[in-house]
């Protein structure tokens, strides 16, 4: 499987973005999500969807502030990001599980990554 990732870019602090992540090789039944590293700062699952797209997982910080969604004729998932603040500026990851269909909220479970595209929100 192969991510390619978009979408990122410099935003005002309340302003919006939406990334895109296309998905290409073996995408039948792949959990997808976003993984986000600041400087200096850990790595962190932002958002993860599954593979029927039932279930959804966010980081606390960006609940009711970001939506996940994928598009399986496409496979293509989308971050809509919503009320940006300039602690969301990082670089955020494409991620999926090949072949498997639940999310999980740790970067490690992830063992596909796309190229970062990086967020920078002023405040």
């Amino acid at each position: 499987v192969q991510l390619q990732a978009s979408g990122g870019g410099l935003v005002q602090a309340g302003g919006s973005l939406r990334l895109s992540c296309t998905a290409s090789g073996r995408t039948f039944r792949n959990c997808m999500g976003w993984v986000r590293q600041a400087p200096g700062k850990e790595r962190e699952v932002v958002a993860a969807i599954s593979w029927s797209a039932l279930s959804t997982y966010y980081e606390d910080s960006v609940k009711g502030r970001f939506t996940i969604s994928r598009d399986k004729a496409t496979n293509t998932v989308y971050l809509q990001m919503n009320y940006l603040k300039p602690e969301d500026t990082a670089a955020y990851y494409c991620v999926a599980r090949e072949g498997v269909v639940v999310v999980s909220s740790r970067p490690e479970d992830y063992g596909i990554w796309g190229q970062g595209t990086l967020v920078t929100v002023s405040s």
